[in-house]
């Protein structure tokens, strides 16, 4: 199978989830079948992230582009401008007229037999009537995440602003699902919120993975008995919202009972906002970019996820229950995995309930290391990437031999008669 693989960006650094996910999905894949790689490129990844892209694909194109960096005078003014445009600015700011153009080229090829759209974002550059396979690989439901923005956004304008990009998110993203020959979701309640509310019969759920071999206690670092440690990037805002929920309602709740308790927050870029807990409080330890997450989980006495905004799934749970950490993390946190509460993991959703958790397992590090031994077993057992690329591919296949736009998706008439086009419908998509 020759794939054409379309992202926004170049992998390297591998150091956020969605990278972190297409990284190991497309090494396993090449081993099978042929992958070109083509990207659009800010001229913000690695010095080495084009010659490295040969470890991931069999060929890379990249296209130059620019975004605005966030809080610039001219990312501002891209979101006045957006105010008159139908489609949300996460997606507009993607529109590119050369990598359309690209595309229908190498369609016309002739030789390319699957298209894979990497996130919702580079779709709007997918021209329509290309005759070619599409599959639309969903890491989010993204309307989700921007309906919990608004749901916990401070101030009246901030969350008008949110609930709009969250309308304008959702009746795109559903538009988008239904014009692409297949939705690959990251997990079954991703999937059955895509047929839901979406109206899209041709779904699969292929489950997150986790290296295995790569995350694994290493036997060298000592386990710090109060450090409780988050791993995310912290250029993308639910992560940051989640260490300010934790660092302002959790936190004091936790260190009026276990007055030595430190917070490692470890991730690239992290806002100002986030920088100034660390400058304020030598008890939060903000680490920036790091070569190497798994010094940082195995010394932790436990690993914390506390996000209330997101959609999908976190890799970052995975790689923790790998590295026999015990995880404590909001049901928003760990949606979409198999975290058996009490089991392999604590879910908790408010921040007394959560406060009470880590209590607990700090207090009880015998039950936490069970705790950790038991996740282990079960992403061990379950969740390598190479059985999780088989079944991507086999996705891609069933792509490739159904391609009935009838048999595929009913009618929207029959979604919107469902109210699925509401701007007043309370939603019910899962979500990262």
């Amino acid at each position: 199978m020759h794939i054409l693989w379309l992202k926004t960006e170049l992998l390297h650094p591998v150091d956020k989830g969605g990278r972190i996910r297409t990284y190991n999905m497309l090494r396993e894949l090449k081993r099978e079948h042929r992958v070109t790689y083509l990207t659009l490129d800010d001229g913000q990844a690695a010095p080495d992230a084009r010659e490295r892209a040969l470890e991931y694909c069999d060929a890379v194109e990249t296209i130059p582009f620019s975004t605005a960096p966030k809080r610039s005078p001219r990312f501002f003014a891209e979101l006045l401008g957006n105010l008159a445009s139908p489609l949300p600015y996460a997606v507009a700011k993607y529109r590119s007229p050369a990598m359309e153009r690209r595309i229908r080229e190498l369609a016309a090829a002739g030789d390319v037999d699957v298209i894979v759209c990497d996130f919702l974002f580079p779709s709007l550059n997918v021209p329509r009537g290309l005759g070619i396979p599409t599959v639309l690989f969903q890491h989010n439901v993204e309307a989700v995440i921007w309906k919990r923005h608004a749901e916990v956004a401070k101030g009246r304008i901030a969350r008008r602003y949110m609930a709009e990009q969250w309308r304008r998110m959702r009746r795109h993203e559903m538009a988008e699902c239904r014009r692409f020959d297949h939705v690959v979701a990251v997990s079954p309640q991703d999937a059955e919120a895509f047929r839901a509310e979406y109206g899209v019969a041709s779904v699969s759920d292929v489950p997150t993975g986790v290296d295995t071999d790569y995350f694994r206690p290493s036997g060298r670092e000592a386990r710090q008995p109060h450090d409780l440690v988050f791993t995310g990037s912290m250029d993308w805002m639910p992560n940051e919202d989640a260490i300010l929920y934790f660092a302002e309602q959790i936190l004091p709740r936790v260190r009026a009972r276990v007055p030595g308790v430190t917070l490692t927050v470890v991730g690239r870029n992290a806002p100002p906002r986030v920088r100034a807990l660390g400058d304020a409080d030598p008890a939060i330890r903000v680490t920036g970019s790091v070569p190497d997450v798994r010094p940082y989980i195995e010394r932790a006495a436990l690993f914390v996820v506390p996000i209330r905004v997101g959609g999908g799934t976190r890799l970052k749970i995975f790689e923790a229950m790998a590295m026999e950490r015990a995880v404590v993390s909001t049901s928003v946190g760990a949606e979409g995995l198999p975290v058996r509460d009490g089991v392999d993991g604590l879910l908790r959703d408010t921040p007394e309930a959560f406060a009470d958790a880590v209590v607990e397992l700090l207090a009880r590090p015998e039950r936490a290391a069970a705790i950790g031994r038991e996740a282990a077993a079960v992403v061990r057992a379950r969740f390598g990437w190479d059985g999780v690329a088989a079944q991507f591919a086999a996705a891609c296949e069933a792509a490739i031999g159904d391609r009935s736009p009838v048999t595929r998706r009913p009618p929207l008439a029959a979604v919107a008669a469902r109210g699925a086009d509401s701007s007043h419908q309370t939603s019910t998509l899962k979500g990262r």
